[in-house]
């Protein structure tokens, strides 16, 4: 017979390990199963193995609210991040509800029997559940491609190229001339990492990003943590880096000339040459229309200031076999190439969504409280934000859809689906101009122009709205 579940969520990371806690502390009557397509859990802090690899924001608002971080960085290394989200799954016996290398490819919705089946790949065997809701908290990044483009001359190339995303565990750099094309996120973790590993590594750049630092222990955090509990202490923490996250943004949006001075400043202190910032760390564009990059420390502005790192700006004319020409004639020596190039998106981790027979593409669906679909039934979706830690949005989306699912169990509904008015508006679902969210213009479903349809980058907006606004309002319920 086939198996039958509550609630069915897609992923094993950040959000899934949320998800399970959510699901069985707010609605516990409730059986769940949590499936990822990886053999272990973990999701983005287990694929990416890189030199360096780290959180992007602070671990306060990355971790989860009902665990509080409790190492002293607050900016954390990947393993030290992997190790946690182990720990939590163990201590509420949430990887007893993880099957590992499930692979979802398909869900189909049947409006009369008021459930999804869904499709998985285990190994060589295709199996099928059943169940009332379908949760997805794969992210929206593709886990098995990453964004490779075509380089002129790469084959003639004698080196080795290397994406980060699949970085093989025998590569030593030391000694080593490397060059790592690319200068978001990925790249400014990767060079300093590559430098302390003893590579000579210049950073390839077509244009600048904007860099800035932040101290890896937040001091303010080892004060409270003396004076309060852990539980009120975290807390405390939280809101302080909510606040001034957006409050930077909120800068950034309404008054960019000024965040480009006050980042410009801090980019000159660190690294001692207002040359090589206008130069190489003076974007075009205003700072978070694409991401803002975080450095720990001044990692990467130590190891330029040393020499042990360098930073180009230019386009490539062609690979040769011991390195890269430029455009403007320059060759850079290399013997591993890495191609931080970025990441591919995946909206729903690629599963092919059918209801009542028609297929519907993602790029085709409106958001719901950048939650649920428009028209779909019983399906929710985890998003984080693209201006704070994933978590703090990710954490929210489950707590509201055990809202949900408790208002249905109270009045005997079965079926829940969003409906929009005609004529909604639509717009872009991510406000960034960065490269992945252009390539993946033809896959990214749409927002609204005003709430509920509207996903706003704001957590206390958010948090509002969504652990106590009206969980009927735009909802259709049935029987």
């Amino acid at each position: 017979m086939t198996e039958h579940l509550d609630v069915l969520v897609v992923g094993a990371g950040l959000s899934g390990i949320g998800a399970g806690y959510r699901l069985q502390t707010m609605t516990p009557n409730r059986s769940y199963a949590i499936l990822e397509s990886r053999d272990s859990l973990g999701g983005t802090w287990d694929l990416f193995r890189y030199p360096g690899v780290r959180s992007d924001s602070d671990m306060m608002t990355l971790g989860f609210p009902f665990e509080p971080w409790s190492d002293p960085d607050a900016i954390a290394d990947g393993g030290k991040i992997l190790d946690y989200l182990g720990e939590t799954a163990r201590k509420y016996g949430i990887d007893q509800r993880i099957r590992l290398g499930h692979k979802v490819v398909g869900a189909a919705w049947s409006t009369p029997d008021a459930r999804w089946t869904v499709t998985v790949e285990h190994g060589e065997e295709r199996l099928e559940l059943t169940c009332s809701f379908l949760y997805l908290c794969s992210g929206y990044y593709d886990y098995e491609h990453g964004h490779e483009p075509e380089f002129p001359g790469r084959d003639s190339f004698e080196g080795r190229v290397v994406h980060p995303q699949f970085w093989p565990d025998d590569l030593d750099v030391a000694k080593q001339k490397v060059v790592v094309i690319g200068s978001g996120a990925t790249a400014v973790t990767l060079v300093p990492a590559l430098a302390d590993r003893g590579a000579d590594v210049t950073m390839l750049q077509r244009t600048p990003t904007w860099v800035t630092s932040l101290p890896r222990r937040d001091r303010v955090r080892d004060i409270v943590q003396r004076a309060l509990p852990v539980g009120p202490g975290g807390t405390v923490v939280r809101y302080k880096n909510v606040l001034t996250t957006m409050a930077f943004y909120e800068l950034t949006r309404r008054r960019p000339t000024a965040a480009r001075a006050l980042l410009t400043r801090r980019a000159t202190r660190s690294l001692g040459s207002a040359t090589m910032v206008a130069d190489h760390f003076t974007p075009t564009y205003d700072p978070w229309d694409q991401r803002l990059c975080l450095v720990p420390d001044e990692d990467l502005f130590v190891a330029l200031r040393s020499e042990r790192a360098h930073v180009v700006t230019d386009t490539i004319e062609t690979f040769t076999p011991h390195g890269i020409r430029l455009s403007s004639g320059r060759e850079l020596d290399a013997d591993v190439v890495v191609t931080a190039t970025g990441l591919r998106i995946k909206v729903a981790g690629g599963i092919d969504i059918v209801v009542d027979g028609q297929r519907r593409a993602t790029r085709d669906l409106t958001v719901y409280r950048g939650t649920m679909f428009v028209d779909v039934p019983n399906l929710a979706i985890s998003v984080g934000y693209v201006n704070a830690s994933w978590t703090l949005r990710s954490d929210l989306a489950s707590r509201h859809l055990c809202r949900l699912l408790t208002h249905m169990e109270h009045h005997g509904w079965r079926i829940a689906v969003p409906r929009a008015p005609e004529g909604i508006a639509g717009r872009p679902l991510l406000p960034l101009d960065s490269g992945y969210v252009r390539r993946a213009g033809d896959e990214l479903p749409q927002q609204g122009d005003a709430a509920p349809w509207l996903m706003r980058q704001n957590y206390l907006l958010d948090r509002r709205d969504m652990l106590r606004g009206d969980i009927t309002e735009a909802m259709s319920f049935s029987r």
